[in-house]
């Protein structure tokens, strides 16, 4: 397979959120994991040899599979970094490069290395080595780029919740799962089970790869392809979903069908300005809301179902 290397180098007055909103427009396209040059980052003592220095200016890349949707993916991400200029007055620059497979793999895991996205939780290329604290739970991730590393804000965000509201033994539901993080981190935790759905057969793949790679044996997990919930029957202790608001919203229509009575809810990737929407409609099918965190402009709202 070959990929469209997007890369958009950029000048603005808040380079933090010029970085969030450029990303965005790569996830909205179902590419959960970018790469960031930030010409402050102070590389590691320890980086390898192989690791990339400090870059010269700002810029954000995404790798877009080179398929049918190629060249719309483009033309719709060219329009959209116009109308960023407008709103933000923003410069930039946009070049595609193409890469096969081999050069595609290199590019991203030069940029990839262990990170820490919760208060426990150690998202770990497979390629690096990490010492790991005794308090910490190191998850082993290979995702290929479709679906991301899950070092996004709402992924970290969303993981903080996990940590905090799981119980062991609880049973897990994971809506959209992606690469799989969300159901490593609720089993190494100590779910008794965890199940993810996701609507790509790929992410489907990728995700019970990642499960096995890190040591979840296969009779404690099960991950489907599906829309939302519609094909779910069984009920859980804690269903989480990491997608976009507007999804969120219509999973909520038929959420109390598939969790236990006093069961959690969290939910993320929520931007600031839709989280007032996400919470009433929470409240209006009978959740208590326990907590809303917040990172940049998103928010993860976390919830218990009444009885």
């Amino acid at each position: 397979m070959k990929w469209i290397e997007a890369k958009i180098v950029f000048d603005h007055a808040d380079n933090d959120l010029a970085i969030d909103l450029i990303s965005d427009m790569f996830y909205e396209f179902g590419l959960q994991g970018v790469v960031v040059d930030d010409p402050g980052i102070e590389p590691a003592e320890d980086w390898a040899e192989d690791a990339i220095g400090r870059p010269a200016r700002y810029a954000v890349t995404g790798f877009i599979p080179f398929d049918n949707r190629a060249d719309l993916r483009c033309q719709i991400l060219e329009k959209r970094m116009d109308g960023l200029k407008q709103k933000q007055d923003l410069s930039y620059r946009i070049s595609y490069k193409e890469l096969d497979e081999q050069d595609w793999a290199h590019a991203w895991k030069a940029h990839f290395w262990p990170q820490k996205i919760g208060s426990k939780i150690v998202v770990k290329p497979t390629w690096r080595d990490y010492r790991a604290d005794n308090d910490e739970v190191v998850i082993e991730l290979d995702p290929g780029m479709a679906f991301g590393t899950g070092t996004h804000p709402t992924t970290a965000l969303c993981v903080g919740l996990v940590e905090k509201h799981l119980k062991k033994g609880d049973s897990f539901l994971d809506v959209g799962t992606g690469s799989g993080i969300l159901m490593m981190a609720a089993a190494k935790l100590g779910a008794g089970r965890v199940c993810g759905v996701d609507k790509d057969e790929m992410a489907v793949n990728i995700a019970a790869s990642n499960l096995r790679l890190n040591g979840i044996q296969p009779q404690n997990f099960r991950v489907s392809v599906g829309n939302l919930i519609e094909e779910t029957n069984e009920i859980y202790d804690i269903v989480a979903a990491n997608i976009l608001t507007h999804v969120i919203l219509d999973l909520l229509t038929d959420i109390r069908r598939v969790m236990k009575d006093a069961g959690i809810f969290i939910c993320s990737g929520i931007i600031e300005k839709h989280e007032e929407k996400v919470v009433s409609s929470m409240k209006n099918i009978g959740f208590e809301i326990l907590e809303v965190r917040s990172k940049d402009e998103w928010r993860s709202i976390a919830g218990r179902l009444g009885v």
